[in-house]
């Protein structure tokens, strides 16, 4: 039986996929923007802390056995891309970009850190701040939930453009 658009309700009763669209315009949009503060503020913060101690961090990098020919472009490169990120997520038309490359750059730094635990003899910490404080499986459980709100994010931004499409 084909699922037909009912006026109000976007999609027929009882799927997950209801459920999720049929979140007011408000609660969509509040939970977007918190995923988008919580997102700018990780990437912010990890951005100033790189360069606020650049020397440390670029020395961090050389000691890593994959990076080790990049460490002084990475260590430009990775806070200006974290700071390019936050601007994305403050900007309306392009939030969903910013979401985009959230779940990206945290899925990449995930995977970086999961092969360097399986694959490398010294792993170097070049995290700043508080970050630097946690253990490996602790900061991958923190990457993880950054993982997630970043594609929670996108899929509720995206379904907000798609519904207001439908109904344009």
């Amino acid at each position: 039986m084909k699922k037909e658009l009912l006026p109000g309700s976007h999609l027929s009763q009882g799927t997950f996929l209801h459920n999720l669209i049929s979140f007011s315009w408000v609660k969509r949009n509040t939970f977007i923007e918190i995923i988008c503060s919580l997102l700018i503020i990780l990437f912010i913060y990890t951005a100033l802390s790189k360069l606020s101690s650049y020397n440390t961090f670029t020395v961090q990098l050389s000691k890593s056995p994959f990076i080790t020919s990049y460490a002084k472009l990475i260590a430009w490169g990775l806070p200006a891309v974290e700071i390019l990120i936050s601007l994305l997520l403050v900007f309306k038309r392009t939030k969903l970009i910013g979401l985009y490359a959230s779940f990206f750059m945290m899925s990449l730094f995930t995977a970086y850190l999961i092969i360097m635990l399986n694959f490398s003899y010294h792993i170097p910490c070049s995290c700043g701040g508080v970050l630097q404080n946690l253990s490996w499986n602790e900061h991958i459980v923190f990457n993880a939930f950054f993982i997630g709100i970043a594609g929670a994010g996108v899929l509720l931004k995206a379904m907000k453009q798609t519904t207001k499409d439908i109904y344009a």
